[in-house]
């Protein structure tokens, strides 16, 4: 994998490139990331899933970035489709967070408004966190308390502003979200997306997948957004944006 901007680095190692990379927490809310792939023409999916767009480049940075985060925020949707398990890293990475008194890997979160969540699926195998709303169903939150960690927001909806205040808190430095797209843009529509990590998969998908952002209105004025750096590894472009503040 080469970096190609801002300037030409061969042979780069993303854990380390991604690791080095400076973020700093918010007073309020941690640092917001979110890692997405897409196809030349937009598609976030390919047959329902993420994952058969990205290679094997991909999952290096996908795992690099998982590497800084100090807490995973994916979408109930996201999980099912995908079947996410707990969070697994290579011993490279976890040797690193361990030398810097961090755990040996992230925490995930999920949200879901409905709590249309089997217990017994495999990411509760990890004690993960759901995020939900004060509306929910209270007969599913006490089903899913008993695997995970419950978090609820006031309102009708989940509230990403609040909870991210909470894992503030905690001590949460850096958020990494890895989708689905509604959540980024939710996370955009309320100021919150502070970096984005795009990897461009060199196929055309078509299709009626969602874009990398969906679920809200346009944006008047849209978001600016400053290119930071590109690598390019098997024919995957990999994107890093800073919002403009």
């Amino acid at each position: 994998m080469d970096q190609i901007h801002p300037r030409h680095v061969a042979d780069v190692d993303p854990a380390s490139l991604y690791g080095n990379d400076p973020r700093r927490a918010w007073p309020e809310r941690p640092w917001v990331v979110a890692n997405m792939v897409e196809s030349v023409d937009g598609a976030t999916a390919v047959a329902g899933r993420s994952s058969d767009l990205g290679g094997d480049d991909d999952l290096a940075v996908f795992r690099a970035l998982r590497g800084v985060a100090d807490l995973i925020l994916v979408g109930a949707g996201t999980v099912r489709a995908e079947d996410y398990g707990p969070v697994r890293l290579p011993e490279a990475i976890v040797d690193r967070r361990l030398a810097q008194g961090r755990p040996p890997v992230p925490r995930l979160a999920v949200v879901s408004g409905r709590l249309e969540l089997d217990p017994d699926a495999r990411i509760f195998s990890g004690y993960p966190i759901v995020i939900t709303a004060e509306a929910s169903d209270e007969a599913r939150r006490a089903e899913l308390e008993t695997v995970a960690e419950i978090v609820v927001t006031p309102g009708p909806s989940v509230d990403l502003g609040y909870a991210l205040g909470l894992f503030r808190a905690r001590g949460v430095e850096v958020v990494l979200t890895e989708g689905g797209p509604s959540i980024i843009g939710q996370l955009v529509a309320a100021g919150l997306l502070d970096e984005l990590c795009v990897t461009i998969a060199p196929v055309v998908a078509g299709g009626d997948s969602a874009r990398l952002v969906a679920g809200v209105g346009p944006f008047d004025p849209p978001v600016e957004m400053r290119l930071e750096r590109v690598l390019v590894g098997d024919g995957d472009l990999f994107c890093r944006y800073l919002t403009v503040r």
